[in-house]
């Protein structure tokens, strides 16, 4: 096998690792070709490259993580993640928890070392022994580590499961009601402490603050206007980390429309990334 191809069995593995440490596809693919590079240099003496790779990777996401606080701290709005899209005539590359917005939201709140820790083991199952050797940090702190990121993650994995096909209804019923200004048939679909967070990164107008609450979020899309925008938008459904989506072509620009589905056929969450830097992929 040449380098080259060591390099690329292991370059999906690398982008799931990058994506979910970063929050960004172009950022993700950014860290995955600056190991490419290292890789290049690396030379004859790396006797496990799956395990240099995921190392390398690792620290490098770190580094970016924590050159990027200042950033991240001083964001306009809500911050979400670049969507990640998936066609639905695809079969899902990643387990819908791994990249649901939620777990991506919660990985947000966690310290870079913890982010890592937790996705290497519990998320990409190496022991903690490997973890340990890629930080370079003991076995014990790893564990610390790990416990204190589980603790914060553990209510975002789901406590029930919906059929794609149901979900992609309910999303789908969701939008039409907006389009027609149906905020009746809106409010019922919606749980009662449903989450609306919009994304415009301070670059297209969004709510700068999470809206919780079935009422707050009604009276929002009220205010969009979709009854009249709606018979100029081309929209298709997509799956967006892995939950159902739509991505909508406004006059404006693009924006993606992720839809999580909660308990009893209703939606928990629905979060729009409008901020153009985040939708450069879509046109890829």
């Amino acid at each position: 096998m040449t380098d080259t191809d060591a390099f690329e069995a292991q370059r999906p593995r690398l982008t799931r690792l990058a994506y979910r440490m970063l929050g960004s596809v172009a950022e993700a693919e950014d860290a995955v070709q600056d190991a490419w590079l290292r890789w290049t240099r690396a030379g004859p003496e790396v006797v496990d490259p799956a395990a240099w790779l995921v190392r390398v990777t690792s620290r490098l996401c770190i580094d970016r993580l924590r050159a990027a606080k200042t950033r991240r701290d001083a964001y306009r709005g809500p911050w979400l993640p670049e969507p990640l899209i998936e066609e639905l005539s695809v079969d899902p590359v990643e387990r819908a928890e791994d990249v649901s917005v939620a777990f991506l939201l919660a990985l947000e709140r966690l310290s870079p070392l913890e982010r890592a820790v937790f996705l290497l083991h519990d998320v990409f199952d190496e022991d903690y022994a490997q973890v340990a050797e890629t930080l370079g940090k003991t076995e014990p702190a790893v564990r610390q580590l790990a416990t204190r990121a589980r603790a914060h993650v553990k209510e975002t994995r789901p406590r029930f499961t919906v059929s794609q096909e149901d979900a992609a209804k309910l999303a789908a019923a969701f939008m039409m009601a907006a389009a027609q200004g149906d905020m009746s048939a809106l409010s019922v679909m919606l749980a009662e402490d449903a989450v609306m967070v919009t994304d415009g990164g301070g670059k297209r107008s969004a709510a700068l603050r999470p809206l919780i609450g079935r009422e707050d979020i009604v009276r929002l899309m009220e205010g969009l206007a979709w009854r009249g925008a709606t018979g100029a938008l081309s929209f298709r459904s997509v799956r967006i980390n892995g939950y159902p989506g739509l991505i909508l072509e406004r006059e404006d620009g693009p924006m993606t429309v992720a839809f999580q589905p909660g308990e009893d056929g209703k939606l928990a969450g629905i979060y729009m990334v409008r901020n153009p830097e985040k939708l450069g992929h879509l046109n890829d």
